[in-house]
């Protein structure tokens, strides 16, 4: 059940498709093969107020949370982690190389006894899910 979060500073809507920026760090995230493709959920939260450093309104910020609920080992998540940060860094390559841009990465555990969760997703995506 890996819930990707991307907070991020309303400039970048000029310099990035956020939305196909969603895409490919869900494709990221099936292709670990720790983090199943039926409890993927990915948004993206555009800051109303932000500043930045030194407040230059050019600076430009990507801050992705990634939360899982527990039983992976650290190893699968830290080869997830490394994983959907590099497809992150490939997808802003062009914004990193021409712009002010700072982007993070963080990667949760949720406890499963305080997160209860319910779902009927898996019988709507077919066999391979």
């Amino acid at each position: 059940m890996p819930h990707i979060h991307i907070d991020y500073s309303p400039n970048l809507e000029v310099r990035l498709d956020i939305a196909a920026l969603c895409r490919a760090l869900r494709d990221a995230a099936v292709e670990t093969g720790v983090l199943p493709l039926a409890g993927i959920r990915v948004r993206a939260t555009a800051c109303g107020h932000v500043v930045i450093a030194d407040g230059n309104p050019d600076h430009a910020f990507i801050d992705i949370s990634l939360r899982l609920r527990a039983g992976r080992s650290p190893e699968d998540k830290a080869r997830a982690t490394a994983h959907v940060f590099a497809a992150a860094e490939a997808f802003c390559a062009d914004a990193l190389a021409s712009s002010s841009l700072m982007l993070s990465f963080e990667m949760r555990d949720i406890d499963p006894d305080l997160s209860p969760k319910t779902s009927s997703i898996r019988r709507y995506l077919g066999e391979t899910a």
